[in-house]
């Protein structure tokens, strides 16, 4: 067997994400420029058996994920968001890319790709590309011939597994398919200037003159976009804003003890609301996870909930970043502070697109709904 390969069975997924946390943790500082990668944090999370994890059980992995509730993975990705939210957003596309190959592949796709992980491969999920230039699939002798870029594309030029899509010429519902690529090729992150997450090696792609067999392509036209799947994945990202929450409020009280500021009555009112925030947080994360995973609901309710989730973890980080800053002061601000990249970090990655959009689809969905509110989501208790 692999050595990063985890075992089917006592695989402990959630320690190996501590270890890779505490690892992670120690290098983000050093990490914390422009153009960086966390190279080495990658490395552990292959070492450790996490980059395999997420393959099902039923092609013969550990079903990261499949658990009811998906609570170890929540877990997973928390604790690796709080160790570095670089790590933990390269992280979670890992994930999505092996969960839509999981749902979408064939037997082959799926052997060959989950073969991949095994192996140590990062993989990545890129949809976004600029109005005109976005990738397209041509025919040609052999099979398929890519044109075009996708941009904010996390981990570019080191991901080396890109689940991407793109449209045919004249179709209007984009295909997925997994392009093999190279470490340090085609990657070009000049604009990735940002305020946080310069770790993440986000930039643009481009596939132009790639050649790929028929078969790379995965599922049909626009499973990408299927529901409750595309929206409710959601709650994955802030499975890891989570961490990185928790880990601003823990560098902050770590500040308040070390110069003993714990008698002011103000410092103390600020902590506790910050800890509501985390709490909040993390309750909205775990039932996320639950909605999307146990598929009770309909899909509309799964992602009018997620939609509030990830919303309110969004409040959640919101309120800790002012709380801790201004528990801290001006020291909270000054590089060398613990809690300074952290924040930038934070308040970067924090922003997930169309927020707006979220809420009000979710309202929409609650609006039309009948019965009690406190029916909604079909919890039962016990």
């Amino acid at each position: 067997m692999d050595q990063r390969t985890p075992p089917n069975l006592a695989y402990d997924a959630v320690e190996a994400a501590r270890e890779v946390a505490a690892l992670a943790e120690s290098r983000a500082e050093a990490q914390d420029h422009d153009d960086g990668f966390p190279s080495e944090d990658v490395s552990d999370l292959a070492r450790l058996g996490l980059l395999a994890a997420p393959v099902p059980g039923s092609d013969g992995g550990v079903g990261l994920g499949e658990e009811p509730g998906a609570v170890k993975l929540a877990d997973v990705l928390r604790l690796v968001g709080y160790g570095s939210l670089a790590l933990g957003r390269l992280y979670e596309g890992h994930v999505n890319a092996l969960q839509l190959i999981a749902r979408y592949g064939d037997a082959s796709q799926r052997a060959r790709l989950f073969a991949d992980a095994r192996d140590g491969h990062l993989f990545g999920v890129w949809n976004t590309e600029p109005l005109d230039g976005g990738l397209s699939l041509e025919n040609g002798a052999g099979g398929l011939i890519l044109r075009g870029v996708k941009t904010f594309a996390s981990g570019a030029g080191f991901v080396t597994r890109a689940l991407v899509t793109g449209r045919r010429p004249g179709q209007r519902e984009p295909l997925m398919l997994v392009v093999p690529l190279e470490v340090g090729s085609r990657a070009d992150l000049s604009a990735w200037r940002a305020h946080g997450m310069r770790a993440s090696a986000t930039g643009t792609l481009d596939f132009s003159g790639i050649d790929l067999a028929d078969d790379a392509v995965l599922g049909g036209p626009d499973d990408y976009h299927r529901q409750p799947t595309f929206s409710g994945g959601a709650w994955r990202f802030a499975a890891v804003q989570l961490g990185g929450i928790e880990a601003v409020f823990d560098a902050w009280r770590g500040h308040l003890a070390r110069l003993g500021r714990g008698a002011d009555p103000h410092q103390l009112a600020r902590l506790g609301e910050g800890a509501i925030a985390v709490e909040c947080a993390r309750l909205w994360v775990g039932r996320a996870a639950r909605s999307v995973t146990e598929e009770v609901l309909p899909p509309d309710r799964i992602v009018a909930y997620v939609n509030l989730a990830r919303l309110a973890v969004e409040q959640a980080g919101l309120s800790v970043l002012q709380l801790a800053q201004r528990s801290v002061g001006l020291q909270g601000f000054l590089r060398g502070h613990p809690l300074e990249r952290l924040s930038r970090d934070l308040a970067t990655y924090l922003r997930q697109p169309a927020p707006d959009r979220a809420l009000t689809t979710a309202a929409v969905e609650i609006l039309g709904a009948g019965g009690m509110v406190g029916d909604l989501w079909g919890w039962e208790e016990g």
